[in-house]
């Protein structure tokens, strides 16, 4: 059966080519048009439809890093379906190197959205409309805010046995639970049936080589497992992902100079020495002790913090994770919601 030209904006873009569509949005105060960029690789052979979106969160660069490689990616030149890739969603918050709109609002918590609300408001609907819901899944890439950074991690639905597989088959070193959250693109997408993965690497207006190489090699991986490029070149993870149930941030007991002595990624037990605050004199220092085992999945990079501050982000390892990551991550119940990066305060 012959594969269809796949059409966006009025654009067609015929079988085994791809074409760059731009979907107007709104024009700044001084005129100059803002669009919402996709790139569509449109494939000679039947298949899923896919898009990978970044740059959801202005600040977070990461994400816009791994999909221009992937899009240079030579696996992808011999397609099965069709993948939409959106190297910035956000292009306010980029350009002002800023988490949010001109408004303040978070363009993640402005979804479904509509044709005639606030500016979030008509982007979420531009981008919901026009890719994901056209979509059979779809991974977004987030990135810690700034002066955070975090563990390449890819957090799931829980008991969603597609977004389980789509993680195990990603390889990221930790897998989380997250709850759904009211008005993101996550939730919104579950709710009219498109599963999204959700990765979580490094830092904001940061690059990090280890998250990008990951997050590349994830997406190629799912796209593998389902079916839309060859195994060939498309090394499976050599060491299955962690799973966990809950996580925590650990906060600074004193303000003063912070001095870390532990990273993310590491694996701690309880009573280990994680970082240690003193005073500018140096005539008094404060440990922080990790009040349960678990491994860090992000942490602090400023050295200088207020009592109360935020300084490790300690997740509990699943008792299971040494058996079928699918079945450790569905059988679980839920466990206390992650805070979104602008909720850590």
């Amino acid at each position: 059966m012959p594969v269809e030209p796949f059409t966006l904006g009025g654009v067609e873009v015929a079988p085994g080519t791809r074409a760059t569509v731009a979907l107007p949005v709104s024009a700044l105060p001084d005129h100059t048009p803002i669009n919402l960029s996709v790139e569509v690789i449109h494939g000679k052979r039947p298949g899923p439809t896919m898009f990978v979106s970044a740059a959801v969160h202005g600040d977070e660069v990461i994400g816009v890093e791994i999909v221009r490689r992937l899009l240079r990616a030579p696996q992808i030149n011999a397609l099965r379906g069709t993948l939409l890739v959106v190297p910035v969603v956000n292009s306010f918050g980029f350009l002002a190197r800023s988490r949010y709109l001109p408004d303040r609002r978070d363009l993640n918590r402005c979804f479904p959205g509509s044709s005639s609300g606030s500016l979030g408001s008509r982007l979420a609907h531009i981008f919901l409309r026009e890719v994901v819901l056209r979509c059979d899944f779809g991974i977004d890439l987030h990135s810690a805010a700034e002066h955070r950074t975090n563990l390449p991690q890819i957090r799931v639905t829980p008991r969603d046995t597609t977004t389980a597989r789509m993680a195990q088959a990603f390889g990221a070193p930790v897998i989380l639970t997250s709850p759904l959250r009211d008005g993101s693109l996550r939730g919104e997408a579950a709710e009219r049936g498109t599963p999204v993965l959700l990765y979580e690497a490094g830092e904001g207006l940061r690059f990090d080589e280890f998250a990008v190489r990951v997050g590349l090699a994830g997406i190629l991986r799912v796209m593998r497992d389902q079916g839309m490029v060859a195994a060939k070149g498309i090394a499976k993870a050599r060491t299955p992902s962690l799973i966990c149930l809950a996580s925590s941030w650990l906060r600074a007991p004193v303000g003063g100079l912070l001095r870390t002595f532990r990273a993310e990624g590491e694996i701690v037990e309880k009573g280990d020495v994680l970082a240690a605050v003193s005073d500018p004199a140096g005539q008094a220092e404060t440990e922080l002790l990790a009040p349960a085992p678990g491994i860090l999945i992000g942490r602090a990079v400023l050295p200088v913090v207020n009592e109360g501050d935020a300084v490790f982000h300690l997740a509990a390892l699943s008792p299971k994770a040494d058996e079928d990551t699918v079945e450790a991550l569905t059988v679980q119940l839920d466990s206390d919601p992650l805070f979104d990066e602008d909720e850590i305060i």
